[in-house]
């Protein structure tokens, strides 16, 4: 893969590990429901000019859309509250951690779902190593505080399978323009998410410019922008180069929490951390394939 698609790809995994730390900014002044409303708001709205300024088609079926808003509600409006949720009680890296247990998740769903693809001896294996991960990475907040802050650890991880149903769901969506599928998704986490927002968090209220550039960040950088590019890169280096962002995000998310946000981290935390990259190492199979000794070809 050539160096200028390695870059791509780095950079598009620090902006989706930027998200974390633009909620960490965001919920110090507005609720989770509003950070996921008005992130899908300015995704949408940047994806639309470039849907039109490109001319891509739209499907015509009436009920591709209503699918699309179940996507849209699913893969965006539901864990782009729930992540915020989790930071107002779990430091911003934690739950950039947690969120890459997503491929884990994703073996557990596929298992259960029609068609799905069956997890192999090497998933399993990475989803039992993942988990336990996570698990000692939610030790020390289970210590310190009881289980106060297990149903935010638990809320971060119920948005990756809320990923997990949608990467599964979004297969029937193969034959649609891919950015028309981002686009007419991010609107229908739109339509969704703000009457929503508005009903049970009443009407934002924000003061702070930090906030206002949080939101532009998260809404363009790590929500249009980076599916633009995801798009982009998908059929140029493969879905499964694509994948190792799973190991970069993270990465990007614990680095700016520590030190843009000065958040604390322990060595318990790094010891999860570790535990749960190793099973992503599991489920991605590359690293194992190398391990793997080659059987002598026999001539004759």
């Amino acid at each position: 893969m050539p160096l200028r698609y390695w870059g791509l790809l780095l950079f598009l995994g620090a902006v989706w590990g930027g998200s974390f730390m633009f909620n960490a900014i965001l919920i110090r002044e507005i609720d989770p429901l509003w950070v996921s409303a008005g992130r899908v708001i300015i995704g949408a709205s940047i994806c639309w000019v470039y849907l039109l300024a490109t001319r891509r088609k739209l499907p015509v079926e009436p009920m591709i859309y209503l699918q699309l808003l179940l996507l849209g509600i699913v893969n965006y409006a539901i864990p782009f509250a729930l992540f915020p949720y989790a930071e107002e009680h779990v430091p911003s890296g934690i739950v950039g951690v947690i969120n890459g247990l997503t491929p884990m998740s994703t073996v557990i769903v596929s298992q259960f779902w029609p068609g799905g693809e069956k997890a192999v001896w090497n998933k399993v294996a990475g989803v039992a190593i993942g988990f336990a991960g996570a698990v000692i990475l939610a030790s020390p907040s289970f210590a310190e505080s009881g289980a106060a802050e297990i149903p935010a650890l638990l809320a971060a991880l119920a948005a990756t399978f809320c990923y997990a149903f949608s990467l599964n769901y979004a297969r029937r969506f193969r034959a649609i323009d891919s950015a028309s599928v981002a686009t007419l998704s991010l609107t229908g986490a739109a339509i969704a998410s703000t009457p929503f927002a508005l009903t049970m968090a009443g009407a934002p209220v924000i003061a702070l410019p930090e906030t206002w550039w949080a939101l532009i960040g998260i809404g363009t950088l790590s929500t249009s922008f980076s599916m633009l590019l995801l798009y982009w890169l998908l059929p140029r280096v493969g879905a499964t180069n694509v994948a190792l962002n799973t190991f970069i995000t993270p990465i990007s998310a614990l680095i700016l929490g520590y030190f843009i946000l000065s958040e604390s981290l322990m060595p318990v935390h790094f010891f999860g951390i570790a535990v749960i990259f190793l099973g992503l190492v599991a489920i991605d199979g590359r690293v194992l394939k190398l391990l793997r000794p080659r059987r002598p070809v026999i001539e004759g």
